[in-house]
């Protein structure tokens, strides 16, 4: 899992250099194809908000994208526990 840079030293490799909604940041991690394709989704759904409120300061817009990813983590989980009951259902029935 990435982690926020701050003053640590750590080799180029463990960081990566990401742009989400105009602003750079610098995020440490191990896989950095993974942590830009996940700055580009955030930046994507950022960008989907920004459209819908415009004049929204990017605070609020980040909260309501977190929000939106929230929501969008919570229905997949509901879906994976329901798919995993009906499997435990099948192999006991």
């Amino acid at each position: 899992m990435p982690e926020a840079m701050e003053n640590e030293k750590a080799s180029s490799e463990d960081r990566t250099t990401v742009i989400i909604n105009g602003q750079e940041y610098i995020v440490k991690g191990e896989r950095s194809e993974y942590i830009k394709e996940l700055a580009a989704y955030v930046d994507n759904k950022m960008r989907q908000v920004g459209q819908r409120f415009p004049n929204f300061p990017p605070s609020k817009l980040a909260v309501l994208t977190a929000l939106n990813i929230a929501d969008e983590l919570y229905k997949v989980q509901q879906d994976y526990d329901t798919l995993v009951k009906l499997i435990q259902e099948e192999k006991r029935g």
